[in-house]
C-alpha cells in the first residue's frame, strides 16, 4: 500500500470485536489485494524490492498508510487502522522484506526522457551522508558530507580538506551547502553553511543556528576563515531541524543564503529574528544597503524575504539573474518561488499542507500581503538541492529547473516560462534520496544522493 502508484481498492470491513493487533492478518486484510499476499506485488507494486518511492522512514511510511496518497490511487485507513495496527503492518512488511534481502537496486546504465536518452556514471562511492557539490573548474569538484567533511574531488579522485569548521551533527544539523567565490581565480574563496553550536552555553544540549563562513583551501588545508553571518547568541535554538541552508549568488555580486524556522514556526513572521527567512548579503559579509528591512531598527538587516519553511534549494536564473528557491512544506505544500524583496511567503499564515499528525495547521491558502508559491506540490515530494541547466550537452534544457526530491527519490525537470511552470517531468527515479542537483562546467547534470551515499553524473547517450 505505501509504495502504490495505483492502488484504488480499500478494505474497511472490520470484524465484529476484532482488536488484535497482528500485522500478518492485518496485511492480509487491508493489503493484499493489491500488494499481493507474498508482498510481491500485484494490482500495485512489490513491497519487497527495496523500492520505496515515497520514503523508506517509519515515519514515512506510517502517514502514507494513515493518511494514503491521494494522488496516486492510495487510500487512507485512519478510520480503519489504529496507530498500533499499522505499526504492526511496517512491522510486519520490514520482517518479511529482510527475509528476501533485497538489495537497494544499482544504478542503470542509460534512462530516456522526452527529449534525449541518458547514460548514467556512477562518480563516486562510499560518501557518509552526502549533502552538496559545487565545482571549481570542469576538474574539480567540492562535496560536503553532513557529518562535517569538506572533500575536493581532482579528476575523480577525492582527498579530504582538514581543518574544517566543528559542526553540530544532530538530526538535521551538520556540514551543509558549499559554495565557490563566481571570482574563484582570483581570489580562492569558498563558503561553508553549517549548524553552528554554543557548546560553552551548554555541553550537553547546546542551542545551535547556521552559520556561515568563507575561507581558503591551502595544501588541503581549511584556512584564512572568515564568518560573515552568525546570529545573535540569544536567538539560537536547541531544536535540531529545519537549519536551511543553500547559498548562491547572483550577477551583481549579492550573496544569498537561507535558514529555517527551526522548529519554531511563528517566528518565520519575525523579522527581529534570523530564522524562517532568505537573507542578501555582499561576499565579505557586509550589508546592502537597498535590503529590505536595513533600516528597521529591530530586524535583521539582511533579510531579504521572510515567511519561509526550510528552504534547501536555490538556484539563479542564467539568464535574468532572478532567485528561485523550492521550501519543504509540512504535510503537503512544498513550494517553488520566486524570491523577491521583503515578500513574505506566509509560513504558517497560509499553508498548502497539514500537520504530520493530520490536524489542519492553517485553514487559509490565501491571505492579503502574503505571496502564492510559483508552483506547489500536494502531496510533498521533500523537494531539495536545485539548479537551472545551463550548457552545451543537453541544448533543449537550457534555462530549464532540476529539481531533486528526497522522498520521492526524483529529479524532475521544470520547464518555467516567465513565472510559471508549464510543464513537470520525471528524468531520474529511485536511486536513493536525491540531496541535491547540479549542473557542472562540463555540462553534465551531478546528483548528491545522500542514501545510500554516492554522486552520480548523467550525460547524454
Amino acid at each position: 500500500m505505501i509504495k502504490s502508484i495505483s492502488c484504488i481498492i480499500l478494505f474497511i470491513a472490520l470484524s465484529p470485536g476484532f482488536t488484535q493487533s497482528d500485522g500478518s492478518d492485518l496485511y492480509q486484510q487491508y493489503c493484499a489485494t493489491c500488494h499481493g499476499e507474498d508482498l510481491r506485488g500485484g494490482m500495485a507494486q512489490s513491497l519487497v524490492n527495496g523500492v520505496w518511492q515515497f520514503g523508506a522512514r517509519d515515519s514515512y511510511i506510517f502517514r502514507n498508510i494513515k493518511f494514503g496518497i491521494p494522488d496516486r490511487g492510495m487510500p487512507g485507513y485512519q478510520q480503519a487502522l489504529s496507530d498500533d495496527d499499522i505499526r504492526a503492518i511496517i512491522a510486519f512488511m520490514q520482517s518479511e522484506e529482510k527475509k528476501v534481502g533485497i538489495q537497494k537496486p544499482v544504478a542503470p546504465q542509460s534512462l530516456q526522457t522526452l527529449d534525449y536518452p541518458l547514460s548514467i556514471e556512477v562518480w563516486q562511492t562510499n560518501l557518509d551522508i552526502p549533502w552538496a557539490i559545487d565545482f571549481i573548474n570542469e576538474k574539480t569538484a567540492l562535496v560536503t558530507e553532513r557529518p562535517g567533511n569538506l572533500y575536493i574531488v581532482e579528476n575523480g579522485r577525492r582527498g579530504k580538506i582538514t581543518n574544517t569548521p566543528i559542526v553540530l551533527h544532530q538530526g538535521q544539523g551538520g556540514l551543509l551547502d558549499v559554495a565557490v567565490d563566481p571570482e574563484y581565480e582570483k581570489n580562492k574563496w569558498i563558503y561553508l553553511a553549517y549548524s553552528h553550536a554554543l557548546t560553552e552555553l551548554d555541553p550537553d544540549r547546546p542551542p545551535a543556528m547556521t552559520r556561515i563562513v568563507r575561507g581558503r583551501i591551502k595544501n588541503d588545508t581549511w584556512t584564512d576563515e572568515q564568518v560573515l553571518f552568525e546570529a545573535e547568541h540569544e536567538h539560537y535554538r536547541t531544536t535540531r531541524h529545519h537549519y536551511g541552508c543553500r547559498i548562491v549568488f547572483d550577477p551583481e555580486g549579492y550573496l544569498y543564503f537561507a535558514i529555517g524556522d527551526r522548529g519554531r514556526r511563528e517566528q518565520a513572521q519575525d523579522i527581529s529574528l534570523p530564522n524562517g527567512k532568505t537573507h542578501r548579503i555582499f561576499r565579505d559579509g557586509s550589508i546592502p544597503g537597498d535590503n529590505p528591512f536595513v533600516d528597521r531598527e529591530t530586524a535583521y538587516p539582511g533579510i531579504f524575504t521572510y515567511g519561509n519553511r526550510n528552504i534547501q534549494g536555490m538556484a539563479v536564473h542564467p539568464g535574468t539573474g532572478e532567485v528561485w528557491a523550492t521550501e519543504h512544506g509540512p504535510m503537503g505544500g512544498d513550494e517553488l518561488n520566486l524570491l523577491k524583496a521583503g515578500v513574505n511567503y506566509g509560513w504558517p499564515e497560509i499553508s498548502y499542507g497539514i500537520h504530520y499528525n493530520g490536524r489542519i495547521l492553517t485553514e487559509f491558502v490565501r491571505k492579503p500581503g502574503m505571496a502564492q508559491p510559483n508552483f506547489y506540490w500536494r502531496p510533498s515530494i521533500a523537494v531539495c538541492g536545485l539548479d537551472f541547466y545551463h550548457g552545451d550537452l543537453f541544448p533543449k534544457w537550457n534555462n530549464k529547473l532540476l529539481v531533486g526530491a528526497l522522498k520521492y527519490e526524483e529529479v524532475r525537470l521544470l520547464d518555467i516560462e516567465a513565472d510559471r511552470v508549464i510543464h513537470e517531468e520525471v528524468i531520474l527515479k529511485n536511486l536513493g534520496r536525491v540531496r541535491d542537483v547540479a549542473c557542472g562546467p562540463d555540462g553534465a547534470i551531478y546528483i548528491v544522493i545522500n542514501q545510500p551515499g554516492m554522486i552520480v553524473k548523467l550525460t547524454p547517450k
